[in-house]
């Protein structure tokens, strides 16, 4: 809503409900994402699949990262460690359960949510044993990814 008061245009913000918080960017109020400002890698070796994950965590305000092979991902979190890391569980170069293995080895380890299109029990609770955060099955809606990356981040 805008107005005019004393020759000075000016700009009201009126919300009754915020399902989401705002905030000040480039000089106008903003829905702020439920991720706003995590840092989150993401792994896949399906160009398509990384990009959607992609494109729905920084439509959230994630500050994203992306790597297609278990050893980029690796030397990725030994870079700069992520908050959360989103993990394919086959990859190239090193499968996830290797990626994860190595990732929660260490004593401030990220959040990790591992996906795969594997639906056998065994695998999954070889990921839990291994410290994994979530195990989804692909495909995964990104709103189920979101809103697990949002609860588990809330729970840390």
């Amino acid at each position: 809503m805008a107005g005019v008061m004393d020759g000075a245009k000016f700009r009201v913000c009126v919300a009754y409900r915020l399902v989401k918080p705002v905030r000040w960017y480039n000089g106008d109020f903003v829905m702020a994402g439920r991720l706003e400002g995590v840092e989150i890698l993401i792994v896949d070796d399906d160009h398509d699949v990384l990009e959607a994950m992609e494109t729905a965590l920084q439509s959230e305000g994630a500050l994203t990262r992306t790597v297609s092979d278990g050893n980029a991902a690796v030397a990725a979190v030994q870079e700069a460690q992520p908050d959360l890391i989103v993990l394919d569980m086959m990859l190239p170069g090193k499968s996830g359960f290797l990626v994860l293995e190595k990732i929660k080895g260490t004593d401030d380890a990220p959040i990790v949510i591992m996906l795969t299109a594997n639906e056998g029990k065994r695998h999954q609770e070889y990921a839990k044993s291994l410290g994994v955060d979530s195990y989804l099955l692909k495909p995964v809606p990104l709103e189920k990814l979101i809103s697990t990356a949002e609860r588990l981040l809330r729970e840390q």
